[in-house]
């Protein structure tokens, strides 16, 4: 595969920054934090300045956590201000950048492919960061991190981990910084995408930094955390990673099938799962219904309105599938390695790439499993279509914490 030239972008303490920029605050000598005080001491944070941050305080944590030696000047959070920040800031990566080759992947934060744009500004993607940086320091005084990688997952690791530390907020890796950068890496946490429950489970394997994963065989991973979550560890150890930024892009333009369910309370992070597995089921069954398998699946978690935050991802699955506890696996994956310690309000799911099942490829790992699975499935499907929908549930959806019998009348699925 063509070794790219990805950029990773993230604008340096964006709320903050904005609120410090918008009062004609320098953000790195204020010490600002965007938060709703209103509703006392143990209000969470949404960011604090880059003043604070270079002092040690944490962008998440409650008021009274707060040091008590400073004066802080405090911002109620405003999103419409910050999303309109955000798009000025998207303006000023098309000047440069087709929409293309852009990957939004955050309000704060984007992906960019730079590959094809080498010869025709002829400058190196470490100029051309440098370039489109300055550009968005002089149009909204907002500061950005670079990382410069040949994939994006080593773009993303590089800013994470290096280019704040630098004096121009840049770093560059290359294959050749795998063994003497990523493998040192430690905690392995600090890695994007190792959440601190993957983070355990890799401890309880002896596993402390990066280097460790290598201890044992992909074949390992996969047969300890299947074939999705297994691949992307051991991938993850050897900076390897094929996704390109128009898949990132495409999940827009395939023909795709989704649900999504706002929470009649603040659900927490160990209560969610259970809503997941619920919507998986019945996206599932529709999948199943129709004939169709998924090759990319998605999920999107939103906070309460209190933070206004959350996360989407998607993963692309090297084989097609329809089975139902293979899909939720990887959505779980997804939840453990993104979730924040935050009352959730609002949860999405979706499956694209569709595919007719008559032209799916089989695995030779699970092929035997994966028929046994969809005999299960369908004998399920045929009871609840003849007597109703919730009349064989998972015994998770006799727990308080369900929905499912409330979604008997769930109507949003596309």
């Amino acid at each position: 595969m063509k070794e790219r030239h990805i950029i990773s972008i993230d604008l340096k303490s964006f709320f903050a920054s904005v609120e410090c920029v918008n009062r004609n605050y320098d953000p790195f000598k204020v010490p600002l934090v965007v938060a709703d005080t209103s509703r006392g001491n143990g209000a969470m944070t949404l960011a604090v300045s880059p003043y604070l941050r270079n002092l040690g305080v944490s962008s998440r944590c409650r008021v009274f956590e707060l040091p008590k030696n400073i004066k802080i000047i405090y911002a109620k959070p405003r999103m419409k201000l910050y999303e309109e920040y955000s798009n000025k800031i998207l303006d000023i990566y098309k000047e440069f950048i087709s929409e293309d080759d852009i990957h939004v992947y955050s309000i704060d934060e984007v992906f960019i492919d730079s590959t094809d744009y080498l010869k025709y500004y002829n400058k190196t993607d470490y100029e051309i960061a440098l370039m489109i940086m300055n550009r968005i320091k002089e149009k909204t005084g907002i500061t950005s991190t670079a990382g410069i990688g040949p994939n994006i997952f080593l773009a993303k690791v590089a800013m994470d981990i290096e280019a704040k530390h630098n004096k121009d907020c840049i770093a560059k890796w290359t294959f050749k910084d795998i063994e003497t950068k990523l493998w040192n890496i430690e905690p392995i946490d600090k890695v994007w995408g190792i959440g601190n429950n993957l983070k355990r489970k890799l401890n309880n394997l002896g596993i402390k930094k990066v280097k460790d994963i290598n201890n044992y065989s992909r074949d390992f991973y996969i047969k300890r955390f299947g074939n999705v979550m297994g691949n992307d560890i051991w991938s993850k150890a050897n900076g390897i990673d094929f996704t390109t930024i128009k898949e990132l892009n495409s999940k827009q333009k395939d023909k795709s099938m989704s649900m999504s369910q706002i929470l009649s309370r603040d659900y927490n992070i160990d209560e969610v799962l259970l809503i997941v597995k619920e919507m998986n089921d019945l996206l599932n069954e529709k999948l199943r219904k129709m004939k169709l398998t998924t090759k990319l699946v998605h999920l999107g978690i939103t906070y309460s309105r209190d933070f206004h935050l959350g996360f989407h991802q998607s993963i692309s699955l090297n084989i097609s599938t329809d089975d139902r506890d293979e899909i939720f696996n990887i959505f779980k994956y997804i939840y453990e390695k993104n979730i924040d310690d935050l009352p959730v309000r609002k949860v999405s799911i979706a499956y694209s790439r569709l595919i007719k099942k008559n032209n799916t490829q089989l695995s030779i790992y699970n092929i035997d499993n994966s028929i046994d699975n969809n005999e299960y499935y369908e004998i399920i499907d045929k009871i609840n279509e003849k007597f109703g929908r919730t009349t064989l549930l998972r015994a998770s959806s006799l727990l308080k914490n369900s929905t499912i019998k409330e979604r008997e009348k769930f109507k949003n699925m596309v």
